[in-house]
């Protein structure tokens, strides 16, 4: 069996070459990485929606009792970004899958999103 050391080592590496990753690939990785592990079958988008609500409700955990905190987190200690970068990608990830399974293209529904709202809420400038 691996060391941990050596699992670490490959971990970190891969997240080298994902740097830049898109909706679409997170998509691909999130599909292998549960039909690997055989958990398709738990992908329900009821079962998706719950989830992604409940990694909400930890990332508001995170801002709970703090009061209003300045862009770019500049008091925070890394350990507590670290953890809201964690807690965001949960919320990242199940949203994706969630997409995924409904066969939403995310990306798309996210820029005709932005379109609507544009023409909804017209710029002030001329």
């Amino acid at each position: 069996m691996e060391g941990e050391e050596k699992k670490m080592e490959r971990i970190e590496k891969k997240e080298e070459n994902m740097e830049d990753v898109g909706l679409k690939e997170l998509s691909k990785k999130l599909k292998e990485f549960a039909m690997e592990r055989d958990w398709e079958q738990y992908h329900s988008p009821r079962n998706l929606l719950l989830a992604m609500v409940g990694e909400v409700g930890e990332l508001s955990e995170i801002f709970m009792w703090r009061g209003e905190v300045a862009k770019g987190l500049p008091n925070w200690k890394d350990s507590d970004k670290e953890h809201l970068g964690e807690e965001l990608s949960d919320v990242l990830l199940y949203l994706i899958r969630l997409a995924d399974i409904c066969g939403i293209d995310l990306g798309d529904a996210a820029i005709k999103k932005i379109v609507k709202n544009a023409i909804k809420y017209p710029s002030k400038t001329f």
